[in-house]
């Protein structure tokens, strides 16, 4: 319908706004929300079990995200379009965009066509390696809308339209491979899996491009890898146990008890904590 093409323009629109003006580093991993976005709208509104190891996934997801903000850099060392494009002749990041390229070339006309249908790696590792490619397509892309509103010549730069060109390659060969690992695969470990993968060449690409992580401490770095493994934790049990029937009607039945091991009880989210698996 025209109402929902409004919304996923307006996502995308947000989606561009925020590679222009956050690292990719944050973003990228904050994706993790919509996955938990997803799940309690599809609770409450479509009627989906949403067990209790699937809403302490979500808190969790939460968690780790706050941890991961507020480790994040603070602010965007690159602002324009020609520094993006100064950034890309870097030697460092020419010779991990020639590796990661010919490693893809590699699984998609080598290793697919033997193993595709029988190891959940193969298409799911050419997705994040081609996402890496389109995270920093759309980031530049994101940077050049926000220098043609400034008043800048974007438009007379090539950048902007070799990095729109790659971003279309990109994402068609990015929903072909995904889509083909989600015929094959069940849902629930696909999506965990290309996740992590994902965000993790993302996080890498985006390092060595912008050099994102410069500025921050070590302790700044221990505490964002420690916010996107707890990310992929709560991740990994909004998943993987969406399946199994953990309700409060498994837990102790007095309310003493329940506040012992119900930890929704305790943090004051009771509606949660007391809805049964298949009741919603």
């Amino acid at each position: 319908s025209v109402r929902t093409i409004r919304e996923l323009a307006a996502g995308e629109v947000a989606n561009f706004g925020a590679y222009a003006f956050a690292p990719a580093t944050v973003v990228t991993p904050l994706g993790a929300l919509s996955v938990l976005i997803s799940a309690i709208f599809s609770s409450y509104f479509l009627g989906e079990c949403l067990n209790l190891l699937g809403k302490l996934g979500c808190v969790i997801c939460v968690a780790g995200s706050t941890v991961m903000v507020i480790h994040a850099p603070e602010e965007e060392k690159i602002t324009t379009i020609m520094e993006v494009a100064a950034k890309m002749k870097d030697t460092g990041y020419i010779v991990f965009a020639v590796l990661l390229l010919v490693f893809c070339l590699i699984l998609i006309f080598v290793v697919a066509p033997r193993y595709g249908q029988r190891n959940i790696l193969v298409y799911i590792v050419i997705c994040s390696v081609i996402g890496s490619f389109s995270v920093s397509a759309v980031k530049g892309l994101g940077i050049t809308i926000k220098n043609f509103f400034q008043g800048l010549p974007v438009v007379r730069h090539p950048l902007p339209y070799i990095l729109s060109l790659i971003l279309a390659l990109s994402l068609s060969t990015q929903v072909n491979f995904l889509n083909r690992a989600l015929d094959i695969f069940n849902t629930s470990l696909v999506f965990p899996i290309y996740y992590v993968f994902f965000t993790t060449t993302v996080v890498t690409s985006s390092v060595i491009l912008f050099k994102e992580w410069h500025s921050l401490s070590a302790v700044d770095i221990t505490g964002t890898l420690a916010g996107f493994v707890t990310i992929i934790l709560g991740v990994f049990m909004l998943h993987a146990f969406k399946d199994l029937d953990i309700s409060r009607i498994s837990l102790p039945h007095t309310r003493e008890a329940q506040s012992v091991y119900n930890p929704f009880v305790k943090l004051g989210m009771r509606e949660w904590a007391d809805e049964p698996c298949g009741t919603a």
